[in-house]
């Protein structure tokens, strides 16, 4: 017998929903800044053996010269990706969903038993769970990439202004590029969350669109037949 129950809150949905355009926007609108000084790489000396986004990237999505536009977006967008953010924790801390998102001492064995899942390794069902291990230690790790974020962010924004962060966090140079590999974090991580998400199916996405999702229960046991009543003769 299959029944609906209810698992993710109308809050977590909204939050949820409207990080992901805001999210997606702020790497677009970063891709216009980071056009006008583009300079990582993965290489050595003068050896380069892979250039982030060359200049053909740029032309063919029309990324380039739009320095001023992206900042202005970026700045923007930094505000709702903030306060989002700020309310998401504050609503896990207030109506304790933290405990379920939040890794824990059996997190790291989940996590390895659900990757055994993915790769078709582990044949058996992963324990019926609101948050598997995996998604505890990634989905906690994003709210941290998210307050680095905006904390390298700021200090490569008000680099004088805020010189104490930007020291802090190695300076101007160290703080552009810890921004930047958190950007790269984001895309990876985006790219294995929407594999996870077409491996679960519909019902687990059904879940965070309209909150609930359908499940198998067994069906109730038939009530106990009463015993025949022997026939009464009439006196």
């Amino acid at each position: 017998m299959k029944r609906l129950v209810a698992k993710h809150p109308l809050a977590i949905r909204w939050f949820h929903w409207l990080n992901f355009p805001v999210l997606a926007l702020m790497i677009w609108s970063g891709l216009w800044i980071y056009w006008a000084n583009d300079v990582y790489r993965l290489g050595w000396g003068h050896t380069t053996l892979l250039k982030f986004f060359p200049q053909s990237f740029y032309q063919a999505f029309h990324m380039d010269h739009k320095l001023a536009q992206g900042m202005a977006w970026h700045f923007v967008l930094m505000w709702v990706f903030a306060l989002n953010g700020l309310a998401y924790v504050t609503y896990t801390l207030v109506s304790g969903e933290w405990r379920e998102l939040v890794p824990n001492r059996r997190s790291l064995a989940s996590a390895w038993q659900t990757v055994l899942h993915d790769l078709g390794i582990r044949k058996e069902p992963l324990p019926a769970q609101k948050f598997n291990g995996a998604q505890q230690i990634a989905y906690t790790a994003v709210v941290l990439m998210g307050a680095g974020s905006l904390l390298t962010g700021l200090a490569i924004y008000k680099p004088t202004q805020l010189a104490w962060l930007t020291t802090l966090l190695g300076g101007y140079e160290w703080a552009r590029l810890e921004h930047f590999a958190l950007t790269i974090g984001y895309v990876l991580f985006f790219v294995v969350h929407i594999a996870q998400v077409v491996r679960a199916g519909w019902n687990n996405f059904r879940a965070m669109v309209a909150g609930f999702e359908v499940v198998d229960v067994p069906d109730p046991a038939p009530a106990p037949t009463p015993p025949a009543s022997s026939p009464t003769l009439p006196a």
